[in-house]
């Protein structure tokens, strides 16, 4: 274990890449290889922005770095046309584990919506089994390079679709072949958590875990609303239960004095440790964070970890928003100094907010901290 009260160790001592994360928030179509659409696309004659693989990942990032959530989405017309086959979904999962270990990161969920993924003939089973394969491949060749990385499906149903239960069952169906938890996603505001009632409570039934996107688009409604009707382990972004914390300044004779207070909401996700699933460049390009600023230095993240909640730290969507869980963390540590003691319990907290089994995460944990304690120690990193 990291020693107590030990100096402060900066990131800037190490090779970030190198310390293991885990990544609780990525989008399977939102992290693709520009190459990769490029050749998927002109085999099913799919017309793109550009064919040239940097220009093409400069139109996802200046598309989806507009302020609109909705704009933001739009980018994803793209990757989810060139993934309607087995082959390509093989291909894109492989793929996708590959460039998560080459970011460091040992432990992965990844969200999809097979219901986005029929358009060539493939049923739902099918979609997640193909899913499944490439994952299985990705990590076998990491093994075979004498890497470790482990990564499970989380399976999603579309809000603005009818189709919770369908999908809710097939997350279940699927239990003991990769899936290891049930979100639902896409468009935020308009359509509520509570549209999918019956899902949840067929989740709950067989206990299988459910991670709600909320308090992106919309507000601490929407939040409330994840927790009660879909019965949320986590919070998939979060970042506006930041609204219900209120920041009162009293004028006194030699400095003003500051008070903050949590509303009941806010109070209840802090005290339950309810893990935020945040996404600091993410929120940023989406607008999720207009209600506290514009800047990533504006970002809510800082306020929430210093009042105690359960923050994670996540990329959401690696190519639409040209980022890695590397360069998210570099990121919040050039901006908020944090420091390695600080990353260790970012990514402790995604241990621990995980869908892995209790002796799973402890021996994650371990493994983690490891890790941490040879940086922190000045000890050379494999």
């Amino acid at each position: 274990m990291t020693t107590q009260n030990a100096p402060s160790v900066p990131v800037s001592s190490v090779d970030l890449k190198k310390l293991p994360k885990v990544s609780l928030h990525d989008h399977l179509d939102g992290g693709l290889r520009p190459a990769t659409i490029i050749e998927l696309a002109a085999g099913i004659g799919h017309e793109l922005p550009s064919t040239d693989p940097e220009e093409l990942r400069r139109w996802f990032r200046d598309s989806a770095d507009s302020g609109s959530l909705v704009r933001y989405l739009e980018t994803f017309d793209h990757t989810i046309a060139v993934m309607q086959t087995r082959e390509a979904l093989i291909r894109v999962a492989r793929e996708f584990v590959e460039d998560l270990a080459d970011d460091g990161v040992v432990y992965g969920e990844v969200r999809w919506a097979p219901e986005q993924h029929l358009t060539k003939g493939l049923t739902l089973d099918e979609a997640v089994e193909a899913v499944q394969t490439g994952l299985e491949e990705g990590m076998d060749l990491i093994d075979e390079a004498g890497g470790y990385i482990e990564v499970g499906q989380l399976i999603t149903a579309m809000r603005h679709a009818d189709r919770g239960d369908e999908i809710a069952a097939l997350a279940v169906r699927h239990r003991d072949n990769g899936a290891v938890g049930f979100d639902i996603a896409g468009a935020e505001d308009g359509f509520p958590p509570a549209r999918f009632k019956d899902a949840f409570t067929f989740l709950a039934e067989n206990n299988f875990p459910a991670t709600v996107h909320a308090g992106e688009a919309a507000g601490l409604a929407s939040i409330q609303d994840a927790l009660v009707s879909g019965r949320a382990l986590r919070l998939g972004h979060g970042v506006r239960i930041a609204e219900d914390i209120h920041l009162d300044v009293e004028e006194g004779d030699d400095h003003d004095v500051a008070t903050i207070t949590l509303g009941d909401l806010a109070q209840w996700v802090r005290d339950r440790a309810i893990p935020l699933e945040l996404c600091p460049s993410s929120n940023l390009q989406t607008g999720a964070i207009e209600p506290f600023g514009t800047t990533i230095a504006e970002h809510p993240i800082d306020l929430l970890h210093q009042l105690g909640f359960f923050v994670t730290v996540n990329t959401d969507n690696r190519l639409m928003s040209g980022v890695t869980l590397t360069s998210e963390f570099q990121l919040l540590a050039d901006t908020f100094g944090y420091d390695l003691e600080t990353i260790l319990e970012f990514t402790l907290n995604a241990v621990d907010a995980s869908f892995l089994p209790m002796e799973d995460r402890e021996a994650l944990a371990d493994y983690i901290i490891e890790f941490y304690d040879d940086a922190m120690n000045g000890d050379e990193l494999d």
